[in-house]
């Protein structure tokens, strides 16, 4: 068995879905508060023959793969002013609480927020923010502009309409990407944000942590990286083809 052309064979299907998350990546980097995925590899053992020699030494049949991982990078991206009253951004650790579809609660760093034709204050893809008390509805007859605080207070000429439900977790590692920028719960339970360690930026949006320029990077080494890997295989193909026509030609 050559261990050397399944390896490299392992590292093209593991380069062709790095290339389809720094693809997602791109895609992404121009929604407010994405969060990026980064990637890396690692190196696993594997048995070279299973069932029958299981419990036989197999201390010189261990061979190590190349395995593809992923996750979700939660460093804070930069906050840009925007001049309007209903962008916020979340400045340290934390999530926004938006209504999803089926009543699911689902949570966002994206704060590129608009009142609908009822008021309720909305994602851009319309859906509805969540304060501790609900949606958040403003008055859509009164010239008065929202005023939102640092610690979330929503208010419309001096009335209180909420407060942001800004979330956290105690481990972010964990959450379910349902989206470019949405994320579950999945079985961990969202805590009340730390007021110490964050607060909220009316007129304010966060970027995405990545830039189209560190993804091209990125490409370009997943290229490279192919195509290392490519050849290994065209090698080691040769080199079996070599062998085989030697032992052809022993009589």
């Amino acid at each position: 068995m050559n261990v050397s052309l399944y390896q490299a064979a392992s590292a093209l299907e593991a380069n062709l879905m790095r290339q389809q998350t720094i693809s997602e990546n791109l895609a992404a980097s121009s929604v407010p508060g994405f969060k990026r995925r980064d990637m890396s590899f690692n190196a696993v053992s594997a048995g070279m023959f299973p069932g029958a020699l299981d419990e036989a030494n197999k201390t010189q049949l261990q061979y190590l793969m190349p395995s593809y991982h992923q996750s979700t990078n939660f460093s804070q991206g930069t906050l840009m002013p925007t001049g309007s009253n209903t962008d916020v951004a979340i400045d340290g650790p934390g999530f926004f609480a938006v209504q999803g579809a089926n009543g699911q609660t689902m949570y966002t760093r994206d704060g590129s927020f608009r009142t609908n034709s009822e008021g309720v204050l909305s994602t851009a893809d319309g859906r509805p923010l969540l304060g501790i008390n609900g949606p958040i509805t403003a008055n859509t007859q009164s010239a008065d502009p929202i005023s939102i605080s640092d610690n979330g207070d929503v208010s419309q000429g001096g009335l209180a309409l909420g407060k942001l439900q800004v979330v956290s977790f105690s481990n972010p590692d964990q959450l379910q990407r349902l989206s470019a920028g949405y994320f579950g719960a999945g079985s961990q339970a969202p805590q009340a944000a730390d007021p110490n360690a964050t607060s909220v930026r009316q007129g304010f949006l966060e970027g995405a942590n990545t830039t189209p320029m560190h993804e091209m990077s990125q490409l370009m080494q997943t290229l490279r990286h192919f195509e290392a890997n490519q050849k290994m295989m065209t090698v080691q193909d040769e080199r079996l083809g070599k062998i085989i026509q030697e032992l052809s030609n022993t009589n």
